[in-house]
């Protein structure tokens, strides 16, 4: 619960050389960014990003202390970035007569920085801009004639190399911006207008002009007067093109790429490699708009490395560049170019039957992600593999016709390519295979176009033989027979004894089909295709088997909705088709039902179309026929009435194709009457089932279906693709299509089973969670969440019903066992809504007197249902809190008076002595304290919970109580050891019971902790491992805060880098777990601006403040806001404008105040308000001359004593030193004596006496 501190208050500028105010440094003579006062040579620039050296306040560099007091006060003058008349005059202590360059007198005019915050009125106290002193310090840098600078470097850092390789410095992020702008286009004109645009990237400063100038001029001055040339309205860079390691590039590169063409391989590496080995990082790296340029160079890049490769593998070198060419893919899976390298390099170091794996994932991705196939070179390419030693085929007369009856078709194939790829090489490696799925996946045509593809194969034909005519089993072969022409006359729809007597009719004897068949097919090579056997399973079984042992050249391509369960079947079960497939699907037929149509005119219908059709291609293809007079989101709209809408199918189809329903009629024709009961039952189920729920629900009436045949029954409707199986290691779940789904319940309604099935559901999940909360809180809760998570949306639907019929204790159970669950794995939705909407089932108020009920030892949710008188009252209550508490980070439930009575009935219900008052809701009792805005009994009714819990043997919820406990105190005065002391109970307590949720909670407060007390090094292993734990647990929400303290933790303990990356991936995370993630953005935001402010990036700083001020924190005012208002008057400070910075430091002072937690957790807060402070009162002694600087010295020296004695927390590194640096030019402008004398004034200081010198006018 603690409110982290915005450490580095005070920090100077660790990049002195930036100007960001857009005022002439080299007149002014000193940077914007420097702590307040400090002299102009104070310190040498720190490279970005670097850590700055400390010194002890005793031991300044070049025993600065030790010099004459005129010296000393002519150094502690602000910098004339403050927009002061600046007069440079000479140190008493210089020795002017000595050679080299000497001062040299200027004059800076008065300016108006730009970060002033100009709504208020001016502060009334704000003394008059008096001249100040200061040196100029540096050295000029030799002219281009001396240092002879030639080459430049822009493939990465901008660079600037003299030609004996030493490198020239370039200081600041603006002057290598200019350079890179420069060099980009060497030796041409670049415009004033274009180069402010790209420096500055769109925000250029009040007078852009002027800026450019000095820049200019800068930039002359470190690579030669002469490089950079004027011209009227712009600069450019005096080079030739090969002087820019860019421009050198892109000439090898070209290079490279016409030795190839002219088949010089050796020549082509070469170059190739020099030109690879300019790169040193992302090009134009200080360019502020890169994203604009750097796309066409990073592709060039891309194609160096393809062409380098590719020599590389002509060279015969292929196995040592293989591996950079599998990344090289990897990077880039879409680049054809890439993946055909990729494919020649794996054929030529010999792996050939890698490349065409290679070549099927390629295929895949194109598919999937583009819908589009593979190109012609790919192709190829394929080719080429698939035939290693084949010649390239000659031209050939035309080929002769093939054998076969495979009928050509009417509409495009879509979408199965990798299907047709898989059945082509099942039928190499099995001589049956068949191809299972529900009605309307596509089988047949998968077929007919499996037929074609593999027709070469097979010299006696491709043949093709519909069974979905035939109704009498026993005459399968008669219409197989008659498929392969060995008949006059097909009798779809004969009996076999109307066979007989129309062979006896002709005078002939009846010859038996099947033998016929046998000994036909007995010499010949060809393939049988067995299209929809599901409604004669058994015959066409029996005559696969039959053909298959008597004819050893012969294989059958089988399509049915189960298996033929034939010994040496090969199974190939077709999925529906996935998202893009599906999308091109209904694009081609809807355009050839309404030309023009693209699913462009409304994607998110259309997706949805696709997904609620399960991807059928049928159904998409029915859908597709109703946008003649639909548009896709009326079709979409109308899908829970599909079987009305889709029934618009081919007239030339048979009927069972013609509509939706139909397809799924055929399928339940054919089911027994216990596979239909099991079915129809299934439609109460949401998001699937295990075995165990199906045989509680769906067979414990002991009627048609017992509970012990269910687990047969399953499996039957399995085969027949009616529900699909989803195996994994810890067993197999099982789901039905949306489609058969929707099917199922009009039966289940039919068959008047929806009310009781469903309450079989209710019960079941309602027991399934309520048994499943304590392992929760055990060793087991990482397997408990999986399978809650797997059963949610059953838990939601039970809860639903359970709402919808009225039935209280049901949903209570429910939702109250759910509570935990939904807590640990951020739903917030559901950990809101239901505590509210079963709240206001209960036809009482469980509030009402009496409150404090007799002793209860077992709560709600601790025995089955029904529930005692005041196990439902408890429940009751606890839905009634837990509607408020859910919210509490969220909305503003500290002033709602409607909550006051709520806030006061909890505590007056649970006293520690009663046993409910350790169990929920009388757990969270104190929280009561704030729904009434008691905050100062906070502290009582938190002992009074531990105190609770100790006494009635509850040993998790006596360590949750810890925890909690701990988190508060660490923001309350003289409570730091007793948190620790709570920290370290708590992750005992949690070790004992195996509960790593609550020993990730333990840690992220053992982190504050040890922060708060300086530990940095042990807060930042708390944050390393509650991450982890989070992370296991899936409790992702948790992750960004504990990412944001682990970054500032490694940055206070000098690992500035990785703090930042951390503090920033921790700040991007937190917005994908709004809003609990909340306060890991504002936190990592606060530290951010702290980071910038250090690097003297104040545009940046304020930029980011200005958002978090627009935006303040939802719910319960945050002591952040108030912060925010210190840190905008420290930042303004920093700027030049210490007067200005007032006003918003008696803004947070006032904000703090009033805030509701103020009585137990101001005191420890408001003193990180006295930093900024001092450094405010420091900086406007620093603009004063005479007697003037002693009133705000003596401030800022009260104020720092005061901050020394009050702060109970360690500051930061940062912080500490930007203290020590103040006191130091305070102790010059007071003298030692008084300047102690002051400093123990604020010492004897109360907390809020020493407030008020925060507003107490200058």
């Amino acid at each position: 619960m603690g409110v982290p501190p915005a450490e580095g208050w005070g920090r100077r500028a660790a990049d002195p050389v930036r100007n960001d105010v857009g005022v002439n440094r080299e007149r002014s003579g000193g940077p914007p960014g420097r702590r307040l006062g400090e002299c102009a040579d104070a310190a040498p620039t720190q490279a970005h990003g670097a850590r700055p050296a400390l010194t002890a306040p005793g031991n300044r560099e070049g025993g600065w202390e030790n010099r004459p007091p005129q010296a000393q006060r002519t150094r502690t003058q602000p910098p004339a970035a403050w927009g002061t008349r600046t007069v440079t005059t000479t140190h008493p202590d210089r020795n002017h007569d000595a050679p080299g360059p000497q001062p040299r007198r200027t004059r800076t005019a008065t300016t108006t920085h730009p970060h002033r915050n100009n709504r208020g009125a001016a502060h009334d106290n704000r003394a008059p801009q008096n001249a100040s002193r200061s040196q100029p310090g540096g050295t000029r840098t030799p002219r281009l004639g001396q240092n002879g600078c030639v080459r430049y470097g822009i493939l990465g850092t901008t660079q600037v190399h003299r030609d004996d390789g030493t490198a020239v410095p370039l200081a600041g992020t603006r002057l290598r911006s200019l350079l890179a702008a420069l060099a980009l286009r060497a030796g041409r004109v670049r415009t004033t207008e274009a180069l402010i645009d790209e420096v500055w990237e769109g925000e250029p400063p009040a007078d852009a002009t002027g800026a450019l100038q000095a820049l200019v001029a800068r930039l002359r001055r470190a690579i030669g007067h002469e490089a950079v040339g004027s011209v009227d309205g712009g600069y450019r860079l005096v080079a030739e093109p090969d002087a820019v390691d860019l421009h050198r590039f892109e000439r090898l590169v070209d290079d490279g790429g016409r030795a190839l063409a002219d088949g010089d391989a050796a020549k082509a590496a070469e170059a190739l490699d020099s030109a690879l080995a300019l790169w040193r990082g992302p090009v134009l790296a200080d360019l502020p708009d890169r994203v604009s340029v750097a796309p066409r160079y990073d592709a060039l890049r891309l194609d160096a490395r393809r062409l380098r490769i590719t020599a590389e593998v002509a060279l015969g070198r292929a196995e040592q560049v293989l591996p950079e060419a599998v990344e090289l893919a990897a990077a880039h899976p879409l680049n054809e170019a890439v993946q055909v390298l990729r494919l020649r390099a794996l054929r030529e170091a010999g792996r050939g039957a890698d490349a065409l794996v290679a070549y099927e994932e390629v295929r895949r991705e194109l598919a999937e992600t583009l819908g589009t196939d593979p190109g012609p070179e790919l192709r190829a390419l394929h080719t080429e593999l698939l035939n290693p030693s084949a010649p390239a085929p000659a031209p050939a007369p035309a080929a002769a016709a093939r054998l076969g009856n495979v009928r050509a078709r009417l509409t495009s194939f879509v979408g199965r390519e990798a299907d047709l790829s898989a059945i082509a090489a099942d039928l190499a490696a099995a001589r049956l295979v068949t191809v299972t799925g529900p009605g309307g996946t596509g089988k047949t045509r998968l077929s007919q176009e499996a037929g074609d593809l593999v027709a070469d194969h097979w010299p006696d034909g491709v043949w093709f033989a519909e069974l979905a005519p035939v109704e009498d089993p026993r005459t399968v072969a008669v219409a197989v027979v008659n498929a392969l022409g060995l008949r006059e006359t097909l009798l779809h729809a004969a009996s076999a004894t109307e066979a007989a007597l129309a062979a006896e009719a002709k005078g002939v004897a009846a010859k038996d089909p099947l033998l016929q068949l046998t000994e036909y097919c007995a010499e010949r090579r060809m393939l049988l295709v067995l299209d929809n056997c599901e409604h004669v399973i058994g015959a066409a079984a029996e005559l696969t088997e039959r053909l298959l042992a008597h004819c050893p050249d012969v294989a059958v391509l089988a399509t049915s909705r189960e298996p033929l369960g034939v010994p040496g079947e090969l199974i190939r079960p077709l999925d529906p088709l996935p998202q893009p497939p599906a999308l091109r699907l209904l694009a081609d037929r809807g355009a050839a039902a309404r030309p023009g149509f693209t699913p462009d005119e409304d994607p998110e219908a259309c997706a949805e179309l696709c997904r609620r059709l399960d991807g059928l291609p049928l159904a998409i293809e029915l859908a597709a026929a109703r946008l003649r007079m639909m548009t896709p989101r009326q079709l979409a709209d109308r899908l829970d009435d599909r079987f009305r809408i889709l029934t618009a199918g081919s007239r030339t189809v048979l009927p069972r194709q013609q509509t939706l329903r139909a397809v799924v009629d055929w399928s339940w024709g054919l089911l027994s009457e216990a596979e239909r009961i099991v079915l129809r039952r299934f439609a109460v189920f949401a998001g699937g089932w295990d075995l165990a729920a199906a045989e509680a629900v769906c067979g414990a009436d002991g009627g048609a279906v017992d509970a012990r045949d269910v687990a047969s029954v399953l499996a039957s409707l399995v085969d027949k693709s009616l529900v699909v199986a989803d195996l994994a290691e810890d067993g197999a779940r099982y789901r039905m299509l949306e489609t058969i789904g929707e099917y199922a319940a009009e039966r289940l309604v039919e068959a008047g089973e929806r009310d009781t099935v469903g309450r079989r559901h209710t019960t079941y999940f309602r027991e399934y969670v309520r048994t499943a909360d304590p392992e929760l809180r055990g060793p087991g809760q990482l397997r408990c969440l999986d399978r809650l998570e797997r059963e949610h949306e059953n838990l939601r639907a039970a809860i639903r019903r359970a709402v919808d019929t009225g039935d209280e204790q049901e949903a209570l159970c429910l939702v109250l066992a759910c509570s935990w669950f939904w807590e640990m794995r951020n739903y917030r939705s559901e950990s809101g809504h239901w505590p509210a909407v079963v709240a206001a089932m209960s036809p009482v108020d469980a509030f009402a007197e009496p409150l404090r009920l007799p002793p209860l030892d077992r709560g709600p949710l601790e025995d089955p249902l029904p529930m005692t008188p005041q196990q439902l009252t408890e429940a009751r209550r606890w839905a009634r809190t837990s509607e408020v508490f859910a919210y509490m980070g969220e909305r503003d439930v500290w002033n709602d008076p409607r909550l006051v009575g709520l806030g006061e009935a909890i505590i007056e219900a649970y006293p520690p002595e009663l046993p409910q008052s350790s169990l929920r809701p009388g757990l969270f009792r104190m929280l009561g304290a704030m729904l009434t805005g008691r905050f100062d009994r906070m502290a009582e009714l938190m002992d009074d919970t531990v105190a609770s819990c100790r006494l009635h043997g509850r040993v998790w919820e006596l360590a949750f109580a810890l925890q909690f406990r701990a988190k508060v105190m660490n923001d309350v005065e003289d409570r730091l050891e007793a948190s620790m002391e709570d920290i370290r109970e708590a992750r005992e307590l949690f070790g004992r019971v195996g509960d790593d949720w609550g020993m990730a909670e333990v840690l992220a407060a053992e982190a504050e902790a040890t922060a708060n007390a300086g530990d940095w090094v042990r807060a930042a292993e708390s944050c390393r491992e509650a991450i982890e734990l989070a992370r296991k647990l899936g409790a992702y929400q948790h992750v960004p805060i504990m990412q944001v303290r682990l970054g500032d933790a490694l940055a206070n303990a000098g690992d500035l880098v990785e703090g930042e990356r951390l503090i920033r991936e921790g700040v991007a995370e937190a917005e994908t777990y709004r809003p609990v993630g909340d306060d890991a953005g504002y936190y990592g935001k606060v530290l951010l601006i702290a980071l910038l402010s250090r690097r003297g990036e104040l545009d940046e700083a304020f930029a980011l403040l200005d958002v978090l001020q627009a935006a303040p924190p939802r719910g319960m005012p945050s002591f952040i806001v108030g912060l925010l208002a210190a840190i905008r008057g420290w930042l303004t400070g920093m700027a030049g404008d210490p007067y200005g910075g007032l006003p918003h430091l008696a803004e947070s002072v006032a904000y703090m105040e009033g805030h509701p937690l103020s009585p137990i957790i101001g005191p420890r807060l408001g003193v990180l308000l006295f930093p900024p402070g001092v450094a405010l009162f420091t900086g406007i002694a620093g603009l004063r001359d005479g007697d003037d600087v002693r009133g705000p010295a003596r401030r800022a020296a009260v104020v720092l004593g005061a901050h020394d004695a009050l702060r109970q927390t360690a500051c930061t590194p940062w912080e500490r030193t930007s203290l020590d640096e103040d006191a130091v030019r305070l102790r010059g402008y007071l003298g030692e004596e008084d300047f102690a004398h002051a400093y123990r004034e604020g010492e004897g200081l109360v907390f809020a006496e020493a407030v008020e010198l925060l507003r107490r006018p200058v």
